[in-house]
């Protein structure tokens, strides 16, 4: 039986945008207010997904978000006509307002939680959306997100969606981005790892103290829980409180897994020792190669800024593995030359390639922040809604629709606009035909 993993990156959003939201992370801080280029970003991301179907690799791509988010905003007591709900909200809150204009969907590693048919109990690949409680401008994501999956992965025969999480702190549900998981090929049995940042039913365990936790433990058992994992296939991993307050408000920010490799920074876990025992009793017999990073080759504060663990790592044809780096990484003295030492060291990581992302990067994410990834048999692919599969021909439709659609240019005083909303909402129903994937908006819907 033929086994794959396919990653479906996110489509970056005709209103990407930096307005500088997310508390704890460096990035999106850094860069509040500048400029963006929407068309740039989308192409950037584009650009990637094809080079990664050149490599041989299933590339899919997901829908964004509508942005702003109007149907919210009147939600919020803001009333009127379109136009006089983005004026109002744009005055008398703009906090409020700059969250339902977030481009934060684009880091398709946050939307999700995917278990594989061969972990799950009914043999079913099952998704559950994050529900994002710890920041608003994301919690507004997972209704939409839903449905973008549901039209993605639409046969019941072979897909399981569940609804998100409780919205509320003691769930906090970040999705893939604080999951992982190993195995010795994508179609068998493999471990899932959920990493934790708190227990929200315990304050006695340890925690950050300076920037939030935004994963629960509680949430990471629900989640195997609704997916129907075995205890014999799940690892609970919290991270390291420290590394979290410095800037670690993803477990992909300091540490990634693919197949029979887990790279990750010597900082990255509370409990590294019995982590990684647990992990290699569980995978069996087959040899784990644990890629640790130290700091004196690669301090934390560089592997934020480099987004050195927000890699890819991918399984090429010829069985090779390959980093998919952003250009920060080669840019950086100490990270560049610990990846050309890497290759030539006893693991299966044997390549790196440089992406430039960096419409996504100065927003607070990297490449692995753009994908999820969905491990699948031939016959579940087959079952796959195959417009949102990346081939050159839907590459070049893709193209020339962000071409027709996205403006050059985006200062955060734009959004407001309501020729904006107009242009966008125009590009998003033009998409979903596209993608085939049904009314997914709340304005096609209305």
């Amino acid at each position: 039986m033929k086994q794959f993993e396919v990653n479906f990156d996110g489509l970056v959003g005709p209103t990407h945008n930096y307005a500088g939201l997310s508390f704890g992370n460096v990035a999106s801080l850094s860069n509040a207010n500048a400029k963006s280029s929407p068309r740039q970003a989308a192409k950037q991301g584009l650009q990637k997904m094809k080079a990664l179907s050149d490599m041989g690799m299933l590339q899919g791509v997901l829908a964004p978000q509508e942005r702003p988010d109007i149907h919210t905003l009147r939600r919020l007591g803001f009333t009127g006509s379109d136009s006089s709900v983005l004026e109002q909200a744009a005055k008398q809150a703009p906090e409020v307002f700059l969250a339902c204009c977030s481009a934060s969907s684009m880091w398709t590693a946050n939307a999700a939680t995917v278990s594989p048919s061969a972990d799950t109990a009914d043999g079913k690949i099952h998704f559950t959306p994050a529900n994002l409680t710890n920041k608003f401008h994301r919690s507004l994501e997972p209704e939409v997100t839903g449905r973008i999956l549901q039209g993605t992965f639409s046969n019941e025969k072979y897909f399981s969606h569940h609804t998100h999480l409780p919205d509320n702190e003691h769930f906090g549900d970040e999705g893939a981005a604080n999951h992982t998981r190993l195995c010795s090929n994508y179609g068998h049995a493999g471990v899932e790892i959920f990493v934790y940042g708190r227990h929200a039913f315990n304050a006695s365990k340890p925690a950050p103290r300076k920037f939030p936790a935004r994963q629960t433990f509680e949430a990471c058992q629900a989640v195997a829980r609704l997916h129907g994992l075995s205890d014999e296939n799940v690892v609970y991993v919290q991270q390291n409180p420290d590394v979290i307050d410095q800037g670690v408000f993803h477990n992909d920010v300091i540490s990634v897994g693919n197949q029979n490799v887990l790279f990750y920074h010597e900082q990255a876990f509370h409990n590294t020792e019995g982590a990684l025992s647990e992990i290699q009793s569980k995978f069996g017999d087959e040899k784990v190669h644990f890629v640790c990073v130290k700091t004196k080759d690669v301090a934390v504060s560089e592997a934020v800024k480099t987004y050195l663990f927000n890699t890819q790592i991918i399984t090429l044809p010829n069985d090779d593995m390959a980093i998919i780096a952003p250009s920060e990484c080669e840019e950086s003295e100490s990270v560049s030359q610990y990846l050309t030492n890497l290759v030539n060291l006893d693991t299966p990581i044997k390549q790196v390639k440089y992406f430039d992302v960096k419409q996504s990067m100065r927003n607070g994410g990297g490449p692995a922040c753009l994908r999820l990834r969905v491990a699948m048999t031939g016959q579940e692919l087959e079952a796959v809604n195959n417009q949102t599969l990346i081939n050159d021909l839907q590459f070049t439709r893709l193209n020339q629709w962000v071409d027709k659609h996205y403006r050059d240019v985006l200062l955060v005083d734009d959004l407001r606009d309501p020729q904006l909303l107009t242009e966008s909402r125009t590009a998003l129903d033009e998409l979903t035909q596209l993608l085939k994937i049904g009314s997914v908006y709340p304005f096609q819907r209305d």
